[in-house]
This record gives C-alpha cells, sequence and structure tokens, in this order.
C-alpha cells in the first residue's frame, strides 16, 4: 500500500517546488526549447515519474502502473473519439461530399461578413465536435481562401472563431478527461462549462465580422452575428446541460447555422465595394459548380447520422443498455491511498465498450459508408491512414496523461495545489489563466485539463471555493488559448500558404485572447460570488 504524502520534503514549499519540475519541463520545452510535443510530453512523464519515486517514496512498480493507466485513458475513450471522428471527415474528403459541403455554404451568402459566420464559426464548430485537435483551424481557413479571402484574414479569422466550442469538441473529449483526472461527476463538469462558454459565443461572431470589415462590418452585420451567437450560446447551454456533452457542439454549431439561414437578410445582395475590399484574395473556380439536391444530402448525413445516433443513446431504455457493456475493475498492481488514508478513486479503471462517443461515432461512420457507397477495403485504407495522420497526437496524448496520473496518483498534483490555494479567493479570477496557459503551450484543452484539472480541484478545496467551479474554469479558460499555441499557428499558416508568419499572426490574435480571457475570469470571479452565483446549478 502507498499513502499519498503533501510535503515528503519536511515543508510544503519545497515539496511544491519539486512538485512542479515535470509540468515546468513540458512547459518549458514546448514553449521555450520549442521540442516537438510528444518529444516534451513523453520526456515530462519520465521526469514525473523519477520525482513521485524518488521524492515521493511511491514503489515503482506502482509509479510505471498509473503510468500505464494514464496511457490506456488516453487511447480508450480520448483517441477512439478522435480517431473515428477524423475517419468520418476523411471519407466525406475521399468520396468528394466535403465539396459539396463547401459548394452549399458559399450558396447561402454573398456577404464575405457572414461567410466567415457559417464557415469558420458555424462549420468551425461542427468540426471541431467531431474532430478537434487542429482540425477545424486547417479546414476553415482554406475555405475561407478558397471563397476569395486574403490568406492572413483568412488565418485570423479561423483561429478567433476556433473558442466557444473547444470545451465541448471531439465528441466532449476535453470535459470527459477533466471528469476523469478531477474525480467529479461528467454531468457537473458539462454543465458549468456550459454556463461558461456560451457567454463567449455572445461576442466571437461580432469580433469576427470586425476582423472582416472593421467598424463597417459590426455596424452593418450586427444583427446577424448577434442572433447566431445568441443561438449558438443557448443550444450550447441546453445541450451541455440537460442531454448530452458529446451534443454540445454539435447542436449549437446546427442552430448557428440555421439562425443565420433564417435571416432574410443573410441572402441580400452585397455592395460589390464590400467585396472588393474584403475578398481580395483568388476565388476558387470550381466553387460556382452546381450540385445536385441528392449529392447535397449525401455530404450532410455523415452528421446527420451522429447527431441521431447519440441522440438516440441518451434515450433511458437504450442509455441503460449500452452502459451495461462496461467493464469496471481494479487496475492492476495499483493500491493508493490518500493522506487520510482512504483508497483514491484512480485504483479503478472503466472501459465503456458501447456508451462512449468513439464506438457512436463508428457506427455512424459505418452507416455513411453504406449511405455513400464506399467500398469497405476504401474505408480500412482510410481509418488506417487517419491513424498515421495522428501518430504524434496520439504519443502526445497518451504521454500527457501519463504523466497526469503519475502526478495525481503519487500526490504530487495535491501538494501545487494546496500550496497555490495561498491565492485565497483571488484563485476564482486566477483559474482560467492556468488553463489559458496550459493551452497556450500545449495547443489541446484536453492536455491542459489532464494537467490542471486535479490541481484545480485541491487548490479549490483549500480555499472553501466550489470545485467543479475551478475545474469547470479551467477548460473554459483554456479555450482561449487555442488561438496563441504554436501549434494552432502553424496549423493556420500551412492552411492559408502562409509559410514562415506564425509570429504575424501572434501578434493579430494575441489581442483577442486576451480581452476574452479578461471576460471569462470576470465570469468565473462574479460565479464565485453572490453576483453571479445563481448562474450555477
Amino acid at each position: 500500500m502507498f499513502v499519498q504524502d503533501l510535503a515528503p520534503l519536511g515543508g510544503l514549499g519545497l515539496s511544491a517546488l519539486v512538485a512542479v519540475v515535470p509540468l515546468a519541463v513540458v512547459l518549458v520545452l514546448l514553449g521555450v526549447v520549442r521540442t516537438k510535443a510528444h518529444h516534451a510530453a513523453l520526456i515530462g512523464l519520465a521526469v514525473a515519474l523519477v520525482v513521485g519515486i524518488a521524492a515521493y517514496g511511491m514503489p515503482v512498480g506502482q509509479a510505471i502502473s498509473g503510468a500505464l493507466q494514464g496511457a490506456a485513458f488516453g487511447l480508450f475513450p480520448i483517441l477512439w473519439i478522435v480517431v473515428n471522428a477524423l475517419w468520418v471527415y476523411r471519407i466525406t474528403v475521399r468520396t468528394g461530399h466535403f465539396d459539396v459541403l463547401r459548394r452549399s455554404f458559399g450558396r447561402i451568402s454573398d456577404d464575405p461578413r457572414l461567410q466567415a459566420l457559417i464557415i469558420a464559426f458555424c462549420f468551425g464548430a461542427l468540426m471541431e465536435a467531431l474532430a478537434g485537435f487542429g482540425a477545424p483551424v486547417a479546414i476553415s481557413a482554406v475555405m475561407l481562401v478558397a471563397v476569395g479571402f486574403k490568406p492572413g484574414k483568412a488565418a485570423v479569422v479561423a483561429l478567433v472563431a476556433n473558442t466557444a466550442p473547444v470545451a465541448f469538441g471531439a465528441m466532449g473529449t476535453p470535459v470527459v478527461t477533466l471528469a476523469q483526472v478531477s474525480g467529479l461527476p461528467l454531468e457537473q463538469v458539462s454543465s458549468i462549462v456550459g454556463r461558461q462558454t456560451p457567454l463567449l459565443a455572445l461576442f466571437v461572431p461580432l469580433l469576427l465580422v470586425i476582423i472582416v470589415d472593421g467598424k463597417r462590418g459590426l455596424r452593418e452585420t450586427w444583427v446577424p452575428a448577434l442572433v447566431c451567437g445568441v443561438a449558438f450560446g443557448v443550444v450550447q447551454f441546453l445541450a451541455s446541460n440537460y442531454v448530452s456533452p458529446q451534443l454540445a457542439d454539435i447542436g449549437a454549431a446546427l442552430a448557428g447555422a440555421a439562425a443565420l439561414v433564417a435571416l432574410p437578410m443573410t441572402r441580400r445582395a452585397v455592395p460589390e465595394e464590400v467585396r472588393a475590399q474584403v475578398l481580395t484574395g483568388t476565388r476558387t473556380a470550381t466553387l460556382d459548380r452546381p450540385d445536385e439536391r441528392g449529392e447535397v444530402v449525401r455530404a450532410y448525413l455523415p452528421y446527420a447520422l451522429i447527431i441521431v445516433i447519440f441522440s438516440l443513446a441518451q434515450v433511458p431504455p437504450i442509455k441503460k443498455l449500452l452502459d451495461a457493456a462496461t467493464w469496471k475493475f481494479h487496475w492492476f498492481g495499483l493500491d493508493v491511498h490518500g493522506p487520510d488514508g482512504k483508497a483514491v478513486s484512480g485504483n479503478t479503471f472503466s472501459l465503456p465498450f458501447l456508451n462512449t462517443g468513439g464506438t457512436l461515432v463508428l457506427i455512424a461512420g459505418l452507416l455513411t459508408l453504406v449511405a455513400l457507397k464506399v467500398a469497405g477495403g476504401t474505408a480500412g485504407r482510410e481509418w488506417l491512414a487517419t491513424v498515421k495522420e495522428l501518430r504524434f497526437a496520439i504519443v502526445t496524448v497518451t504521454g500527457v496523461l501519463a504523466l497526469a496520473y503519475v502526478m495525481n496518483l503519487s500526490g504530487q498534483t495535491s501538494t501545487i495545489g494546496t500550496f497555490i490555494a495561498a491565492a485565497g479567493a483571488g484563485l476564482a479570477f486566477l483559474s482560467p489563466v492556468l488553463g489559458w496557459f496550459g493551452v497556450a503551450v500545449s495547443g489541446s484543452d484536453t492536455s491542459a485539463n489532464a494537467l490542471f484539472g486535479a490541481l484545480q480541484v485541491t487548490a479549490a478545496h483549500q480555499t472553501g471555493l466550489p470545485a467543479d467551479l475551478l475545474a469547470a474554469a479551467n477548460s473554459s479558460g483554456g479555450v482561449l488559448g487555442k488561438m496563441i499555441s504554436p501549434q494552432n499557428l502553424t496549423i493556420a499558416c500551412v492552411a492559408a500558404n502562409l509559410p514562415g508568419e506564425e509570429g504575424k499572426l501572434l501578434r493579430k490574435v494575441l489581442p483577442w485572447s486576451l480581452g476574452l480571457l479578461l471576460v471569462m475570469c470576470l465570469i468565473v470571479l462574479g460565479q464565485s460570488t453572490p453576483v453571479l452565483s445563481w448562474m450555477l446549478p
């Protein structure tokens, strides 16, 4: 049996200084040395094992076993979701239906300011819901350039738009990870995040029309921008609180797009001088190619199938049946107890074979193959190609989660959390900053939640603040670091054909990132006091 000690080196301050070394190594390697993410994750894991064994006295076998459990959680259900979601997207590209989808967006409106909302905010959110991990920025930037946006503007719009949906991206992966590492119920975490990020949705569409066309853009299109943001935010709140976190972004993205389509002003003619000033790039020649109605229906079908299947999975009898196919067991080699002597929840592990996002997306994908008449061999090759494309991301995610589990099980995270609890009530204001910093460095809200989720809970318990509020704030603040992460900046530059302009792009998006972060900090601070505490469940 291993009993955690919060101050193994005699004093809490010294112990916290040593405990933070694995995190510091990862952040320095990523942010300063510019090491590749998968290398940084593995080096950080090695340091966490050394600190856990040498400083905290965790038995070697249990430390390694804890790392393996974290890696296993990274593979299933986390990466199981990502691989299958990206596979469905690749199938639509392979069959040409993604191009059909792109052309259908271009026909909704010829106003470039509204096209930014449709493509980057709404469809980008749908891509975030299904794949995440940089895919929405790349796809949105390419589509914006295709409709004529200047590459630099397309990249900025794609980055800023990729904020509000991130916490529920990749079929809810960030909040699922947050619930797992923090020990809080998924419904509880999802509910609070769903009362924070929807507020961002009110601001982001307005910022996008400003980025596209300045004050004139805001003056002439603030109504559709606000309507789109309200529709997105309301549905994201309702889905995350009362339906399923996996459906939050899908429903919100569709609601935002539907709200735009329903507005008569979306289809009004746009003065040519607006198009001339905004669309200074080269419009893709194939954009105006006509498509048969059946092809358009088939282009939307994969996403409709995902919505239907996830919705059915929430029906109580079906949910109960799916939950029955869950294997919960004591993880081999672990016998960890907290400082109070009670066994920690990390000793057990669950494998939900059916009621997990990855399996449900896989089912939708198999039905998509039938509908789009894709041969089994082609589908298999695309699935393997997806795994190959994500190979470095797979190493990164499993490495980061292995590191997080070692730190949590050895007691390192609890030590750090107890130490930073000295910030007292001010921690509510600073908690989103921690998530923001984590995502800015790692490029992933999932990774930031894995690294800091348990730390936020520990600090909350020490200060008397709501643990679920600070944990949720880590994820909600993290979404605002996405646009300035080196990983996403590079993806945007590659997609928009802006080689070597990451620094220039960073200078353009940093003010938006910091401004929205301040808004989120004030929201969380208000929610920790009677001023906005009524917003919490």
